[in-house]
């Protein structure tokens, strides 16, 4: 990387990170595009994954005492073998008409939404948790349909950021494994991530004070600007 680029890398974490923590997702919106721009495609998705997955750490220690294991076990392992699945075998598929499969499914997710159909959401959670993981795979960035799983979940807004970051964590997680064997990751990548964690764990906290300052409604304007944000980056990539 070259020397230049290093404040913009940096100013990007900071960003991305106080985002994640505020709204338990939504670091990747920021993360992914600029490394890709600064990076290349491949290397910056791969150091988006994993500056996120150990951010996430830094995420679910802040909202350890929210975490609703029991609640949201289905979903995190469904976003996990999704995005095994979706980093192993199914790069080669058309990336546009993964795009289309997700804004279609995030309109449909917001009339269910704005309908207040709460059984819909319910049943229609574990189907979003593993197309989230497959969508993960194919370009970096899971946002929408994870985040339309965990909400179906029904969790109040800590436990639904505690949610996010869980299964954000093993996302992201997988992802670095599967790359660094595929080793688009490198020792200087892991470099990085390592001169970053100050700035993680100052961007998480921040970020957490935010959500706890918000209040119910608040979050719900910040979780909403945060899915349009990740539709509009997908309609812009059509």
């Amino acid at each position: 990387m070259e020397p230049y680029l290093i404040p913009v890398v940096f100013l990007a974490v900071a960003a991305a990170f106080t985002l994640s923590a505020s709204a338990g997702f939504g670091g990747s919106l920021i993360l992914v595009p600029t490394l890709a721009l600064v990076l290349g495609t491949k290397s910056g998705v791969a150091l988006a994954a994993l500056l996120l997955a150990c951010n996430n750490l830094v995420k679910v220690f802040a909202y350890r005492k929210t975490l609703p294991y029991r609640k949201a076990l289905v979903v995190v392992a469904l976003v996990a073998a999704g995005t095994y699945l979706g980093a192993r075998l199914l790069v080669t598929a058309p990336e546009r008409t993964v795009t289309v499969a997700v804004i279609v499914g995030f309109a449909a997710a917001f009339l269910v939404e704005s309908l207040d159909l709460a059984r819909w959401r319910r049943v229609s959670s574990p189907v979003l948790a593993f197309a989230a993981g497959a969508t993960s795979g194919f370009s970096g960035t899971s946002g929408p349909l994870k985040g339309l799983a965990v909400r179906g979940l029904g969790l109040d807004r800590l436990h639904l950021v505690g949610a996010l970051s869980l299964a954000s964590l093993v996302g992201d997680a997988t992802k670095t494994a599967v790359w660094t064997d595929a080793a688009l990751l490198t020792g200087g990548d892991y470099l990085v991530a390592l001169v970053c964690v100050p700035l993680m764990f100052a961007a998480t906290f921040l970020g957490r004070n935010i959500n706890l300052g918000i209040g119910e409604r608040g979050y719900t304007g910040l979780f909403w600007t945060v899915m349009a944000g990740y539709t509009g980056r997908l309609v812009a990539g059509l």
